[in-house]
């Protein structure tokens, strides 16, 4: 039977209520023992646990229980597979259990706005949409177990560049559409039990203070059902916290914030149902654990060891192959980089699990039995060049069949805490590629990174791999891929720009301590390389197999809709090759009325499909007037102005290979301003305005030298961008019949 949470909290003292509001230690929340009120622990997450029994941190500094690591977020989004992660969540979930840990913190799902965050490892894409689908997916697979998540970091915390008090500076509809939309799908789809809000400052105003952030849109908007807490001292002024929606502060040691809460309610600056709503909040979520705790779970390392490897194989991405993959047998294979021996498999901070088992990609060869020569080649530790490393490895590679190369980025390149400077892979990485790509025509690579680095080796080598951080199971994992037991099936979650200058944001990231401007507004990612028409290196949905797959046949349950309809978008897929695989089918949506400022095209669907040789699957995706709609400021609210709109079917951002049309109509209208500033073109565009325009700019064109030539294009212009306070200017109006025009065009704005 469920705990009757509100009448715990009526039972308790201010002070008792104030003390749940503010962590034990650094994992536990208070207990209220008089009313037998457990605490319960979290752990840092969100791809295995890191449950510290001793002294804590929160950086991955102590050692923290045996667990298993899975594929960091990087690879699990390049699956483009919501069944695949649900599954990791719903065994994470198992894990807690057996832990006896009630809340994991995780996912993240800030966006990957530049490829230098030192935290990209753990973030799922640069699309907003791909983030929301996968973190919904994870929550509803740990919570099935009746274990919290806490989804972060809520909201701009996209930079580790003075993380904790930097002022992130963006306009509502960025905001709207590229910060807010993952968090949103997150809440709607799948009611994530906590929401952890950010250190930086939002236009001005801390997240834990920020009152529009945690309640007007987290809540009366979005519907959260949840507490909110802090990221590990996150907190800036606790009364003000409890006010905006802020419930529990982490970590421990709150006692003198505590008392302030209390002390606020004595002195009338605080309301005390503020304090029981928020009191409430957190039991609810406390006992919906203790109400659901399983006995005898245990926690299995070897299985879910078995399982991580099998996921890890799913995340892979095959950037380029000429052929050379899969490496065909009784070929001579050298492996040359410690990786190969000693892989990097997660992140630096506070998701760094102490793992249970890891198994290299050299030790899986060696237990197949396979014909693998290893030279070391450069260290997987540092960027160390080894002159007598990259001769051995020059020779190896001169005579074997293939050279494959195991490189990526080392573990002090990539962590909470610190940016990456730059894109690039270590010296003596790239300066060993090019050396063994120079007598190997037959050479690979093979990737350890949590985000994008430049290769400017790319056009040189015959296959690029991409395993990301693929949890303990990745050697396994690049070995079944490497050898064709298992085929690639992952696609790019974010873009691979050639250099990083060629990112958005690169004249905005980490340029002053106080504040980040956002100034590429929604151009983040493939959005703005397609709208600049900028080459990359790899594009956003990228993903290569050893089979081939067609889309086409693109069906439509309707070519038109209006906004409380949708549509079924449905296309066959063929695998076309010799081999079973997987495609990713993508969904994209273009607005094709010449609205201003849109990017070219949005992803608003996915799906993936498993064929057999041969074989033909249909799949439907379903668009409604959201997937349609940009954020417009003036209406506060979603928009899709009435016309024309482009569905493209792919498997790629650049690679479309299907389309159709439809129409959209909607009952919607964005407000207009109507004074003198307002432009005849801007009137001329609104059918309601243009009606009553037109028979008044007929009667005051008669005889009038400035509208004289309509087909004029000049004078078309000046007329177009004219404002209605200019006519005066040319005796066309006076005040009097100023007023009279604007009072008519409010009136037909309102009929």
């Amino acid at each position: 039977m469920a705990t009757d949470v509100r009448k715990l909290v009526e039972q308790m003292t201010l002070e008792e209520k104030a003390s749940l509001l503010g962590g034990a230690d650094f994992w536990h929340t208070k207990a209220v023992e008089r009313l037998g009120i457990p605490q319960f622990m979290m752990s840092d997450g969100p791809h295995g646990l890191r449950k510290q029994d001793g002294d804590a941190d929160h950086l991955g500094v102590n050692d923290s229980i045996v667990a298993v690591c899975w594929p960091a977020a990087c690879a699990t989004a390049s699956s483009f597979d919501t069944e695949l992660i649900g599954k990791m969540g719903e065994h994470i979930g198992d894990e807690c259990q057996a832990e006896d840990l009630s809340i994991v913190l995780g996912p993240a799902v800030n966006i990957k706005r530049s490829p230098l965050c030192g935290r990209n490892f753990e973030y799922f894409s640069e699309d907003p949409y791909l983030a929301g689908e996968m973190a919904a997916a994870y929550i509803n697979g740990v919570q099935s177990r009746h274990v919290g998540t806490s989804i972060k970091h809520f909201a701009l915390n996209d930079q580790e560049f003075y993380r904790m008090s930097n002022d992130s500076v963006a306009d509502e509809r960025t905001i709207r559409e590229i910060y807010f939309p993952a968090f949103e799908t997150a809440v709607k789809k799948s009611q994530p039990k906590t929401v952890m809000c950010s250190y930086n400052k939002i236009n001005g105003i801390y997240a834990s203070d920020n009152e529009w952030l945690l309640t007007k849109v987290l809540r009366d908007e979005w519907g959260f059902e949840g507490f909110v807490m802090t990221d590990w001292g996150a907190v800036d002024d606790r009364v003000q916290g409890v006010i905006a929606g802020l419930e529990l502060e982490m970590p421990g040691d709150t006692a003198a914030n505590d008392a302030k809460i209390a002390a606020a309610v004595r002195e009338g600056k605080l309301d005390e149902k503020l304090v029981d709503q928020a009191a409430e909040r957190v039991l609810k979520v406390v006992y919906d654990y203790f109400d659901n705790k399983q006995s005898g779970v245990v926690f299995d390392r070897e299985a879910d060891h078995a399982k991580a490897e099998a996921i890890s194989a799913e995340c892979a991405v095959l950037l380029s192959n000429n052929g050379v993959l899969p490496l065909a047998s009784g070929k001579k294979i050298v492996y040359i980089g410690e990786y190969a021996a000693k892989p990097r498999f997660q992140g630096g901070g506070s998701s760094h699990i102490n793992a249970s088992r890891v198994v290299s990609a050299l030790d899986a060869a060696q237990e197949k039995g396979r014909a693998v020569e290893y030279v070391k080649g450069f260290p997987f530790d540092k960027d160390e060049t080894d002159e007598a490393e990259i001769a051995k490895a020059v020779e190896a590679a001169r005579n074997a069949d293939v050279a494959v190369i195991f490189a990526g980025l080392p573990d002090v390149f990539e962590s909470e805490g610190y940016d990456r400077p730059n894109m690039n892979m270590p010296a003596c990485q790239n300066k060993l590629i090019a050396a063994v790509a120079a007598v190997n025509k037959n050479t690979v690579v093979v990737l350890h990174n949590g985000s994008p680095v430049e290769m400017p080796w790319a056009d040189d080598v015959a296959a690029i791999l991409e395993m990301y951080l693929g949890g303990q199971g990745v050697g396994a994992a690049t070995d079944a891929l490497l050898y064709g037991e298992k085929n690639p099936s992952g696609h790019l979650a974010e873009t691979f720009p050639l250099r990083v200058q060629d990112n958005p944001s690169y004249l905005n990231f980490n340029t002053d301590p106080e504040k980040c401007v956002y100034a590429e507004g929604v151009y983040v990612g493939y959005r703005y390389y397609e709208k600049k028409e900028q080459p990359v290196r790899f594009a956003f949905g990228h993903g290569l197999s050893y089979t081939t797959f067609e889309i086409g046949n693109l069906r439509l349950s309707s070519d038109s809709m209006d906004d409380n309809g949708s549509i079924d978008v449905t296309v066959d897929v063929t695998n076309t090759g010799s081999i079973a695989g997987k495609e990713v089918v993508q969904l994209y949506i273009s607005d094709e009325n010449g609205t201003p400022d849109r990017p070219l095209k949005e992803l608003k669907g996915f799906v993936k499909v498993e064929l057999q040789p041969g074989e033909t699957k249909s799949v439907t995706m379903t668009i409604d007037a959201r997937s349609l709609s940009y954020y417009e400021v003036k209406l506060g609210d979603w928009f899709a102005p009435a016309g024309k709109y482009l569905i493209q079917v792919g498997d790629a951002s650049d690679h479309i290979m299907a389309c159709a049309q439809i129409t959209f109509a909607t009952a919607k209208t964005v407000p207009m301003r109507m004074d003198g500033s307002i432009t005849i073109g801007e009137l001329m565009k609104n059918p309601k305005t243009a009606a009553v325009l037109q028979g008044m700019m007929a009667q005051m064109a008669a005889g009038s030298p400035v509208l004289m030539d309509e087909n004029d294009p000049m004078m078309t212009a000046m007329m177009n961008f004219m404002p209605l306070k200019s006519l005066k200017s040319f005796g066309m109006m006076d005040d009097e019949k100023m007023a009279g025009l604007l009072g008519i065009l409010k009136a037909a704005m309102e009929s």
